[in-house]
């Protein structure tokens, strides 16, 4: 049979299955009522076992292996019981870290990237403001030379791991020009004076991700803390964005396919009018439709990750995952709590947190109609 991963990368998935088993599944109920995960102490154990900067290179502290782990440790997360812990390390794994490994200077990534990579720094990515979620070409947050360094002032919204992170790779204008250009990529410590965190948000569902309104105030970096040239961030973003909308599609589908999978044990152990609910043959031919579209999207996914692999520009496969994956999370979710019944509508099984949870994915890392506008772009079928 053919398969994409070798023993290595099954061994290797193996110790991730128990690292979410044996750490992240047995404190999900307590995290999720205190409102915030330990990134801390979890991403250190995870540096401490080499899950981190797994396709970094080693000379950072890296793995130095091929993008296929980072599919399996996805892919391992989307298992937890929650959709919130996973979200904050794949943030700081394939959204807040991509750019600066490899674009960043050497002293940039000697300071930054190589405690991420060993768990004892917390990253986040700062690009959605109040006024500009989707549209990122109309961010207002500015940074401003002023001899050395940058001054920066205004304001990021919706951001992951925002209350716990110990730098964040910030999107700002540097420049005059309108739209996307004239935007820099720059690390940002969050002890720098100016910074604070102004509120973390409640949200509907990933109650244990923190999320937060961050405000920068006079805060002043030196410019050797921008990644790449001035004035690319927008560019080096863009780039960033298909990691982090590939992370999220991988992640999710092992999530959708862990509860069709629970809907199916609890169709079968269910009695209804004398007899388990799975006989209906409506449900279990739904449930079968529900796998194949889960199959399908996954190969979709790893059609992405050979692009990815191969250097080739995944934008339009990305964003056809990306959207295809936010509302099949969407239809298993309504679907599945559907076949659960009362018991999917109870805080006290896990069908609610994924019913929740699962909601965030058309909107979060571009929404569904920012992906159809790439896709239409791409298909060269916008109006003219």
């Amino acid at each position: 049979m053919f398969s994409y991963f070798t023993p290595e990368h099954e061994a290797f998935r193996a110790t991730v299955r128990r690292f979410v088993e044996s750490e992240i599944n047995p404190h999900v109920e307590n995290w999720e009522a205190a409102r915030l995960w330990p990134a801390h102490t979890l991403l250190k154990k995870m540096g401490d076992l080499g899950l981190l900067g797994l396709s970094y290179p080693e000379q950072y502290g890296g793995g130095g292996v091929d993008y296929w782990y980072n599919v399996v440790l996805l892919e391992e997360l989307g298992r937890a019981d929650c959709a919130s812990v996973p979200m904050g390390i794949a943030v700081h794994t394939d959204m807040a870290t991509p750019a600066l490994a490899e674009f960043g200077s050497e002293a940039l990534k000697r300071r930054f990237l190589v405690p991420a990579i060993a768990g004892e720094m917390v990253s986040a990515i700062g690009v959605s403001e109040p006024d500009a979620g989707s549209d990122v070409a109309a961010i207002r947050t500015r940074a401003v030379a002023d001899g050395d360094d940058y001054i920066i002032n205004g304001a990021k919204m919706w951001i992951t791991n925002g209350t716990q992170a110990d730098f964040i790779t910030l999107l700002a204008r540097t420049g005059d020009e309108r739209g996307f250009r004239g935007m820099s990529l720059i690390i940002v410590p969050t002890t720098t004076p100016g910074f604070s965190v102004s509120r973390k948000l409640e949200k509907l569902g990933n109650h244990a991700s923190d999320t937060a309104i961050l405000t920068f105030e006079d805060v002043r970096v030196p410019q050797t803390n921008r990644i790449g040239e001035e004035g690319m961030g927008f560019i080096l973003q863009m780039k960033q964005f298909q990691r982090e909308r590939l992370a999220g599609s991988l992640t999710s589908t092992a999530g959708m396919e862990k509860i069709v999978r629970l809907t199916i044990n609890y169709t079968r152990g269910r009695q209804a009018f004398g007899r388990p609910l799975i006989d209906n043959q409506y449900i279990y031919f739904r449930l079968a439709e529900l796998l194949t579209e889960i199959e399908a999207l996954r190969q979709l996914n790893y059609h992405c990750v050979r692009l990815l692999v191969a250097g080739e520009d995944l934008t339009k496969e990305v964003s056809m995952a990306k959207l295809k994956a936010g509302r099949l999370a969407r239809e298993v979710a309504d679907t599945c709590l559907q076949f659960h019944g009362g018991m999917g509508y109870v805080e006290e099984y896990p069908m609610a947190r994924y019913f929740r949870d699962a909601r965030l994915l058309s909107i979060g890392g571009g929404a569904d109609e920012i992906m159809l506008g790439i896709i239409a772009k791409y298909e060269n079928i916008l109006p003219k």
